[in-house]
């Protein structure tokens, strides 16, 4: 099953469209761009034989593929979001593709200075002899989740070719907004109509994922007190100056530098200040509920400690909940799992289930009632100039996902 010169035509194209969203926005899809992709991507489900394709007034595209079997099976969806994010540029991607890659550099942009090899990437050792696709140097790729999406249509036309092939009725669905942590807000699950479903969103080749960190923000403001710095003693609460020290003062081992596999962090990530008001914003994240919240304990008693030492200022600290560990909810369902490694097995890879240093879609629609793991595409380096995908492991993606329905179908 050779589909790289579909896959690299369909990824061609999705990559080329801006569809960066905006955790700044009130609106969504919280860019109006994201839906000139998804037009595309329902008219392209129009033409490829698709039934009941629809693309509502949020911006989700969802269709269906109908059951080649007689009898009741197991309804299971396929999904992947539209947007990138809005840590790089995703406007006018240029995609490369590199042949057979067979070690050393791969140069995305000598202009500047973009280079990608084993020393930077050790995840790259593992696709000697694959064709390898990156960016040129001035935007990320989109892989995340282009990949995805170009893995799923790809897929879709091939099974409503190839009816032959046993599967159950398939449910296609594709969202807006999953990088600013927004992609399900308005999903009607109970109208998507599956019973489990997978997230086709995560990296190299064999990973597969079945939890997430749990999920909050945290936001610290503070009021502080301006007068003359001439006249400044005991006077003056600078808000930058509180707002820097609260953020110094949180453990270096325990921010996403500094941490792997399941520990978790906190990262602050906007800062924004003057003498009168100061304020920052950040992530907290870990895999373990428990663990998240003793982070949270540990940073109130920081502002807590602030308080005391800056007494002219007032310092507000809050956490709100983005999303939980979606193995709680996948754990209940063991078929959900043995059939993903059952369909990795049989594409010849061993599957290597491992925890998502962040979140998917699946995290919320697990909890919404809809058990959603996450298939690899074969990519790396995601948000940023040195992202890459290799196209054998999209090639991969897509055996799985063919092998995959054949399982629940079983």
């Amino acid at each position: 099953m050779d589909l790289k010169a579909t896959l690299y035509r369909r990824l061609d194209k999705y990559a080329r469209v801006d569809t960066q969203s905006d955790d700044k926005s009130q609106t969504f899809p919280s860019t109006k761009k994201q839906l000139t992709l998804s037009k595309l991507l329902a008219a392209e489900l129009k033409a490829i034989g698709a039934k009941k394709v629809k693309l509502d007034k949020h911006g989700y595209v969802t269709a269906e593929i109908p059951a080649t079997v007689k009898g009741k099976k197991p309804v299971i969806g396929l999904l992947a979001h539209v947007d990138t994010s809005p840590d790089a540029s995703g406007k006018g991607v240029r995609p490369q593709l590199h042949k057979a890659w067979k070690g050393g550099d791969i140069v995305i942009s000598r202009k500047h200075g973009v280079i990608l090899n084993e020393k930077n990437c050790p995840k790259l050792s593992l696709c000697k002899g694959d064709d390898i696709v990156t960016a040129s140097g001035d935007t990320l790729l989109g892989a995340d989740d282009k990949a995805g999406l170009a893995i799923i249509m790809t897929t879709a036309e091939y099974l409503l070719k190839h009816t032959e092939i046993p599967h159950g009725t398939l449910k296609i669905g594709f969202t807006p907004d999953e990088e600013v942590g927004q992609g399900v807000k308005y999903f009607d699950v109970k109208a998507f109509g599956a019973d489990y479903a997978y997230t086709v969103d995560g990296d190299v080749a064999g990973s597969i994922e079945e939890e997430t960190f749990n999920a909050d923000s945290v936001v610290i403001k503070v009021a502080g007190k301006s007068v003359h710095p001439g006249s400044a003693k005991n006077a003056m609460a600078n808000a930058t100056r509180i707002v820097a020290d609260i953020v110094s003062s949180w453990p270096e081992n325990m921010i996403p530098e500094a941490t792997a596999g399941h520990e978790g962090f906190i990262m602050f990530m906007d800062i924004a200040g003057e003498t009168e008001k100061g304020e920052v914003s950040g992530i907290v994240r870990d895999h373990d509920l428990k663990k998240l919240k003793a982070m949270e304990r540990q940073l109130e008693a920081i502002v807590a400690a602030k308080r005391l030492k800056y007494p002219l200022a007032r310092i507000d600290l809050a956490f709100r909940e983005q999303y939980r560990n979606m193995k709680e909810v996948i754990v209940k369902h063991p078929l959900v799992m043995a059939n993903l490694k059952a369909a990795v097995k049989q594409a010849g890879l061993e599957p290597r289930v491992k925890p998502v240093r962040g979140g998917t879609d699946g995290a919320r629609l697990s909890f919404m009632g809809l058990p959603t793991p996450n298939i690899f595409t074969g990519g790396y380096n995601y948000h940023g100039r040195y992202e890459w995908v290799s196209l054998d492991g999209m090639n991969k993606s897509a055996e799985v996902v063919v092998n995959l329905v054949r399982e629940w179908a079983k």
